[in-house]
């Protein structure tokens, strides 16, 4: 692996790097009728990564299926890919392009940019955490992360929801997304 010292961290040098589909995770946790949570993912997906040689630089683009979203139950995710939620034969994809590094501390990064659900795009911030580099057994070049940020989803145009008969609703408003992944170098 080629790595470099940066501020106490031994980080990738330069280079663009695609998400390892079979080693990452892009899920996300949502309040179901105001007592428990449901989890899902997304299993259809692409990304890159852009180490710049100033690490403040880098850049970052995901795509993903909109068709793709699982929960496990069948009944839920045939809901969650229609017009009540994200419409996913009008909007196939969701994307997300980072627009800067707004900072860092130790290994943890803040990355801002447009995530786009359905015809909306908003500026989200996403907490990730560096989780170091090596190389695998087959010779790649291969780096680690977490990231985590929280949405309103209704901010996204998905607003539909139920009034529960002992008050609140059906599927919270907030959706907390969690990512776990590796990159590997293009």
């Amino acid at each position: 692996m080629t790595v470099r010292a940066w501020e106490n961290l031994q980080i990738p040098t330069p280079g663009t790097f695609t998400l390892d589909v079979a080693h990452t995770r892009i899920g996300f946790v949502v309040k179901h009728m105001m007592v428990s949570k449901v989890r899902g993912n997304f299993a259809d997906f692409s990304g890159t990564v852009t180490i710049a040689e100033n690490p403040l630089e880098s850049s970052a683009e995901l795509t993903i299926k909109a068709e793709s979203i699982t929960t496990g139950a069948a009944d839920r995710d045939g809901h969650l890919r229609s017009d009540d939620f994200l419409a996913a034969d009008k909007f196939p994809e969701l994307t997300f392009r980072s627009t800067r590094v707004a900072g860092h501390s130790g290994d943890e990064f803040t990355l801002v940019g447009d995530l786009t659900i359905r015809d909306v795009t908003k500026q989200v911030e996403l907490t990730v955490e560096y989780g170091g580099a090596g190389t695998n057994p087959w010779g790649q070049e291969v780096w680690g992360f977490s990231i985590t940020t929280e949405i309103d989803r209704e901010e996204f145009g998905l607003t539909w929801n139920q009034a529960l008969e002992a008050g609140g609703v059906l599927v919270g408003k907030k959706v907390k997304i969690e990512i776990e992944g590796e990159a590997n170098r293009a």
